[in-house]
């Protein structure tokens, strides 16, 4: 098992909440480590955000606490018709996410008016310090990397894409092995989707760097898409391969096209990392072979209708992951090139 950089800044939250609690002689330390561990989040941004929710929705649910009090007691049932109204308030201004630390901010504070005001300001002060002390550790410690970690993963799924595509026609994996796999890339597929996301999230202040980021994001969305495509293809020759008695050359063929497109999707991830020689380009498939395909289709003219749709769609998803291969090369290509272009406008 593997301990994530986001499992150890909690902890290390948590601490730091609680020791700058105690030194600025907080009476509730404790409410301070239960705020930082609701602070915490993937990345910097969504972390700011989450403290302006969570700021914003304690203070208001420490008044609607403090007002309850005041008009109503505090009697188990008033607290807990509170939290009913805190509730729908938060979904109300669409801040679900920070009904849970909302809640605590109430109870806490409204079991404290019975001890006084000193002590229900004590403890809505730790829960703000609280959240101020998990932001400060998520930025400072290190900070996510969203990019190395989505080009890793990128690299991961392809190499299981790879695998399932090159056994999916001919059926060489034992049925439960294949099953696994299969989940396990729709999983990855899953991860890649949310890893684009906090890297789209995160916020440039340079106008220069943001144009470079954005540029960056194309061929991020490229590499995924290029992973949908060829997971596209997985289904549809799972769908219908098996469904009909395909020709002895289209099986060939289709079976020769998707290993070339296999390579091919692998040398274009070892481009992008530098990987490759120099001069050398990734081996794209001839353009005609997927026509190829198609022809040979047009010539069963005896086949029924059924069969050779079915054919097509196997047909339509090999072209669809050929030409996005193709267009995440030039954009790769792209990139690269002007990389290249500014990195020797730096040395003169």
């Amino acid at each position: 098992m593997t301990i994530g950089a986001r499992v150890l800044k909690t902890g290390l939250a948590v601490a730091v909440a609680l020791w700058v609690g105690a030194l600025v002689g907080l009476d509730s330390p404790l409410i301070a480590a239960i705020a930082s561990i609701f602070t915490i989040q993937p990345s910097i941004y969504r972390s700011w955000m989450q403290v302006l929710e969570q700021v914003q929705s304690n203070v208001l649910g420490a008044a609607i606490a403090i007002g309850a009090v005041s008009l109503l007691g505090n009697a188990p049932i008033v607290v807990g018709l509170v939290c009913v109204g805190v509730i729908l308030l938060c979904i109300r201004l669409k801040t679900e996410d920070t009904i849970a630390l909302t809640l605590v901010t109430v109870v806490v504070i409204m079991e404290a008016q019975g001890q006084g005001w000193t002590v229900a300001w004590d403890r809505l002060q730790a829960i703000l310090m609280g959240m101020a002390s998990a932001f400060a550790v998520n930025v400072i410690v290190a900070p996510p990397r969203h990019r190395n970690r989505f080009v890793k993963q990128v690299e991961e799924t392809q190499a299981l894409l790879s695998r399932l595509l090159r056994t999916v026609v001919s059926n060489e994996l034992k049925e439960n092995v294949y099953r696994e796999e299969q989940s396990l890339l729709r999983n990855k597929l899953r991860k890649l989707d949310e890893f684009y996301d906090l890297f789209a999230e995160e916020r440039v202040w340079r106008k220069g760097a943001r144009l470079k980021r954005a540029r960056l994001l194309v061929v991020y969305k490229g590499m995924l898409s290029a992973l949908e495509r060829g997971y596209t293809l997985i289904e549809a020759v799972e769908s219908h391969y098996w469904q009909v008695s395909t020709p002895k050359a289209w099986n060939h063929l289709v079976d020769r096209q998707i290993e070339v497109l296999c390579g091919y999707h692998e040398q274009l991830l070892w481009k992008w990392e530098g990987k490759m020689k120099p001069g050398a380009t990734a081996a794209a498939p001839p353009p005609d072979a997927s026509v190829q395909l198609t022809e040979l289709i047009g010539e069963r003219q005896g086949e029924d209708a059924t069969s050779r749709a079915r054919i097509l769609v196997i047909t339509s998803a090999v072209y669809t992951y050929e030409d996005q291969l193709r267009r995440l090369d030039k954009l790769m290509e792209r990139w690269l090139h002007r990389e290249q272009g500014e990195g020797e406008d730096d040395e003169d």
